[in-house]
């Protein structure tokens, strides 16, 4: 997937996101994130579109912090919503192809302006899936390449970072694998009391391995639905549930 594939995965997403949580209501729990209810996810996932917005707008070289979270509810919140996704959106649809600014994972991007609209397109899938869920019925498709992409993100970006609980006292090997990936998708994580370090490939003997289709695998990873297939010591899929909340 290019820039341009992630900027219109990111505007559908927010569409989505949006369609769902006016439907549900902003007092509806969030199933997938019980300590939230939708005004919650809104305001979250908001101030996340702006904060991100204004880091690529001022071609920001250092984090910065959120702002403050709108004392909005209803139908405001949703529209506050709806106008902080179409800032994001139009603020990456002008920014430069050479754009220089802060990104905070490692994970392998072409530049800048490609990895901040990666990380908010996966950024509104996942929550738009807290979305729907908070709504019930049936949840949007998530495309088997988009899933891809964002499981490696996951695994090279988030949790190659220091702050990455994912962890073991003694040397692990955890193999991760979409099955209905063209060509199949294969990730080996070792663990040890470091950060993971991923590689995309099947090597070393592996302790478990979590496979299923992408899209399942994605919302598993992300602790938003149970892992299809758990082969192995099961004790390393319960460490990652327990232990890889971003």
């Amino acid at each position: 997937m290019d820039t341009a594939d992630f900027l219109q995965t990111l505007d559908r997403e927010g569409r989505l996101l949006a369609a769902a949580a006016a439907a549900a209501g902003t007092d509806a729990k969030v199933p997938t994130c019980p300590q939230w209810q939708v005004r919650d996810l809104l305001r979250h996932i908001g101030a996340v579109h702006q904060w991100a917005a204004a880091v690529v707008a001022d071609g920001q070289p250092d984090p910065r912090p959120f702002g403050d979270l709108p004392d909005l509810d209803g139908d405001e919140l949703v529209d506050w919503y709806r106008d902080s996704h179409r800032l994001l959106v139009d603020t990456l649809t002008a920014a430069p192809a050479d754009l220089e600014c802060w990104t905070f994972h490692p994970a392998p991007n072409p530049s800048a302006l490609a990895f901040w609209t990666r990380r908010q397109a996966h950024e509104t899938a996942v929550h738009r899936y807290d979305a729907e869920a908070a709504r019930g019925g049936t949840a949007s498709p998530i495309a088997a390449d988009f899933a891809v992409d964002g499981i490696d993100e996951l695994l090279r970006g988030f949790h190659a970072r220091p702050r990455s609980r994912v962890r073991t006292p003694e040397p692990r090997v955890l193999r991760v694998r979409a099955l209905d990936a063209e060509p199949e998708a294969v990730w080996t994580v070792r663990l040890t009391a470091e950060p993971p370090v991923t590689v995309r490939d099947a090597a070393d003997q592996a302790d478990a391995e979590l496979s299923g289709p992408a899209d399942k695998l994605y919302l598993a990873l992300w602790n938003r639905e149970p892992v299809p297939s758990v082969s192995g010591d099961r004790s390393l899929a319960a460490l990652w549930r327990e232990k890889s909340g971003i």
